[in-house]
């Protein structure tokens, strides 16, 4: 199973710079021991099963709730049951093939 997960998760009354903030979140999931990428919009995680995803996102927000009143989260997932783990890379992989093919 891969479970693919892009979220944004910050608190929105620290100003209009809250990557003191996001990094901690970033720093947590690099020590998950999954595969991610940090984009300038979000982090995209994956993990072997949903409730390995969901107790990201929830460590994310435990991680916040020190620091903020209001914590906004906004997340996609991307479910497959019959695809390996790994996808995060071979998703990309497979579309740069195509592109290079025409």
């Amino acid at each position: 199973m891969s479970v693919l997960m892009s979220f944004a998760i910050f608190p929105t009354d620290k100003g209009t710079s809250v990557s003191e903030y996001v990094s901690k979140v970033v720093e947590m999931v690099s020590n998950s021991g999954f595969e991610h990428k940090l984009s300038s919009m979000s982090t995209i995680v994956e993990t072997e099963n949903f409730e390995q995803a969901l107790d990201i996102l929830n460590k994310a927000y435990i991680i916040l709730k020190p620091f903020s009143n209001r914590v906004y989260c906004s997340v996609n997932f991307d479910i497959q049951a019959n695809k390996p783990y790994g996808r995060i890379n071979t998703k990309v992989s497979s579309v740069i093939d195509k592109l290079n093919k025409t």
